[in-house]
């Protein structure tokens, strides 16, 4: 089992054509993933040779949906265009879009969140590595030979903690891990991917990782308490920030008392979360709660 991504999903790319597009569709297809599209209306028609496969590239999202029965599109584009293609997905009745664009101006996103939720498309990011089941499947950017199949459910502020949890927990391995993004916009978010999780019956035990900014985490930790059954541990990045100042994710800001890391450590701490002070420590909070 898995939450939002299986072997059966189909995957169209939007900017297959582009540079970082067609780098990382190669990717996913070495990890087994059925991508069967790119969406580029300027080379409709053609197709793209990775490797061993021929794929080939709409003019449409919709024409790719009715052409293939993609139920996922990867959304490369460049942050001015990234509106216009969620938008045209969302149009076309996609079930995910995996927005892995950063730099998206914030009215941007919330438009086309918006937009999407009201027809029925989930959307994962912006700014984000994706997520990936593996084994199964891959959209984004995740390093898929990290880690193998296996009990933990992961879902991540941040790209680079996604990986290193990943890794330092490879002997375990994952149901699914998430990476849902550090902008202040986001689509699906630390309560989804928790709901997702407790109703998935092969996750065991649920990590979360959150960091400094906002306050998702202290709602992630408020549904915890009243919602979530199984064993979840979490990371918070972000002690030592300066109050102030950005630090890497356009949403990991701290001013005053709101959004600090002590905070979020302590609310999940009061919903019964172990919270480690470190990834490594994290980890073994996990090797330890599951008896390994």
């Amino acid at each position: 089992m898995a939450i939002y991504l299986t072997k059966e999903s189909k995957v169209l790319v939007q900017g297959m054509t582009g540079a970082e597009g067609m780098k990382h569709t190669r990717r996913m297809l070495a990890a087994g993933t059925d991508v069967v599209g790119g969406v580029n209306p300027r080379k409709a028609g053609r197709t793209v040779d990775f490797d061993d496969r021929a794929v080939p590239v709409f003019g449409s999202v919709r024409d790719g949906i009715e052409a293939t029965g993609a139920d996922v599109t990867v959304v490369f584009v460049p942050p001015a265009f990234a509106k216009t293609a969620v938008t045209e997905a969302a149009d076309a009745r996609i079930g995910l879009a995996v927005v892995i664009t950063e730099g998206i101006p914030v009215h941007d996103a919330v438009a086309f969140h918006a937009y999407a939720k009201e027809r029925g498309t989930r959307v994962i990011g912006p700014n984000c590595p994706g997520l990936i089941t593996p084994g199964q499947a891959n959209a984004g950017i995740i390093p898929a030979d990290i880690t193998k199949s296996g009990r933990i459910g992961l879902v991540s502020k941040s790209g680079t903690l996604t990986y290193q949890l990943m890794y330092e927990l490879r002997d375990i391995g994952f149901s699914t891990c998430v990476g849902i993004g550090g902008d202040p916009v986001i689509g699906t978010t630390h309560i989804d991917c928790l709901s997702a999780f407790e109703d998935d019956p092969d996750t065991e035990l649920i990590v979360l990782i959150g960091e400094i900014g906002g306050d998702a985490e202290e709602r992630a930790a408020a549904y915890i308490q009243r919602a979530i059954t199984k064993t979840v541990v979490a990371y918070v990045a972000g002690f030592t920030a300066p109050e102030g100042k950005t630090m890497g994710h356009a949403g990991a800001i701290v001013s005053g008392s709101s959004g600090t890391a002590r905070a979020k450590q302590e609310a999940l701490e009061a919903a019964g979360v172990r919270v480690g002070a470190t990834p490594t420590e994290t980890a073994q909070l996990v090797l330890n709660q599951l008896g390994a």
